[in-house]
């Protein structure tokens, strides 16, 4: 038996155009992959979309792209992650499964008290022939976290076990300073389809899929293109498969001087051949003369479209500048999770206090979204009890 297993596609993700199309093209490849391999079933760990309301625009694709899919009569398992995830639990994820392309496999009970900590998150599965898929969605501000540690199955023995995930595991979370779920602590499987962390470190059979394209300026420097997970049962083989699309064009650049920056940048591209290429320029150095802002980025843009770039993104991060003013830095919507946990991380450095470990927690609750037909009063009072709960207030 074959299986597809991607994750992270965070459609709708990019603002400029060229490169939302290229995020949509790269799944419909991977889609295109899937269906001519003939895989018995596509897995889908979590960050379908970049936010739980995508753009009309995006879901008119998306849609579309589903509806190949379910002509083909393969199966879609999914579970949301921490960007399509909602709140109030309602996201389009929900109207993909009404018009019957796929299928979310969360299907949890409860076992004890949900606000004390002795309880317990029984997984049911959903079975399909022979393979039984559990799953459990990622959530804002790694909050899945502490409850993944409360997790048991409903077993179903004899049958192979999968099990979708979109969260960060201990092994694969590297230096960053976030809370983990340790592996070797989750239940058994014979396969486990994680989602969130946009790597390619696999354990084993814990497989992060990576994304089916980048999504910001760094990982198109690194990774230049998309991927997703072919899986052989039988073979018991976990195969990574690239989605190329366009070619990335990367140029690293030391400036020194602002004022002649803009044409020293023009000079590097003037013998390449950049059409229909993503263009990447990294400038660092410390100016001597000069500010940031002295680099023409206007006139570097429209040289790059007489030569038919497809796309430019430029990072001055590493820029620094005598006279003060700092380089810009731009940051991607995919990477705002990260953003928000790395500023905790520096306000708690600086003023260390108990109440920090409450932020992040808070932050999701207070995101808490007001149902359709709630009352006024009665939303407040869930937000109430709700923040209650996080501060452990009685």
């Amino acid at each position: 038996m074959k299986f597809a297993h991607l994750a992270d596609c965070h459609l709708g993700a990019w603002r400029i155009p060229s490169l939302q199309q290229l995020n949509l093209d790269s799944f419909k490849k991977a889609v295109d992959i899937s269906i001519k391999e003939g895989v018995e079933f596509i897995l889908i760990s979590g960050d379908l979309f970049d936010s739980a309301y995508p753009p009309i625009e995006i879901l008119k694709e998306t849609f579309s792209i589903f509806k190949k899919i379910k002509e083909t009569k393969i199966p879609v398992f999914i579970i949301a992650g921490s960007h399509d995830y909602s709140a109030s639990g309602k996201t389009f994820l929900d109207v993909l499964e009404h018009a019957g392309f796929c299928k979310n496999v969360y299907n949890p009970e409860i076992k004890g008290d949900p606000n004390s900590e002795d309880y317990e998150i029984i997984l049911n599965p959903i079975i399909h022939k022979n393979v039984a898929i559990y799953g459990y969605p990622g959530k804002k501000s790694g909050l899945e976290v502490s409850e993944l540690k409360k997790i048991k199955f409903n077993e179903t023995p004899g049958l192979y076990k999968i099990f979708m995930l979109h969260t960060t595991l201990t092994f694969a979370k590297g230096t960053l300073p976030i809370d983990s779920v340790d592996e070797d602590k989750l239940p058994k499987c014979d396969y486990y389809a994680i989602g969130h962390l946009h790597i390619d470190n696999p354990k084993g059979n814990f497989i992060y899929a990576g994304p089916t394209f980048p999504n910001n300026f760094e990982e198109l420097e690194e990774l230049h293109h998309g991927q997703f997970y072919m899986v052989d049962t039988e073979l018991n083989k976990f195969e990574k498969v690239p989605l190329p699309i366009k070619q990335v064009e990367i140029f690293h650049l030391q400036i020194t001087d602002a004022l002649t920056a803009t044409e020293k940048i023009i000079s590097e591209f003037e013998n390449k051949n950049l059409e229909d290429k993503i263009v990447l320029l990294r400038l660092h150095g410390e100016l001597e003369r000069g500010k940031p802002s002295n680099i023409d980025f206007q006139k570097i843009e429209k040289y790059l479209e007489q030569k038919n770039t497809l796309a430019f993104l430029r990072n001055t991060s590493k820029l620094k500048s005598k006279e003060g003013e700092q380089a810009e830095i731009k940051i991607e919507s995919s990477d705002m999770e990260k953003v928000e946990i790395q500023i905790v991380e520096e306000q708690s450095k600086k003023d260390p206090s108990k109440f920090n470990d409450f932020i992040l927690p808070l932050i999701h609750t207070l995101s808490l979204e007001k149902q359709e037909d709630e009352k006024s009063n009665v939303y407040l009072e869930r937000l109430y009890s709700e923040v209650r709960r996080t501060l452990k207030i009685k």
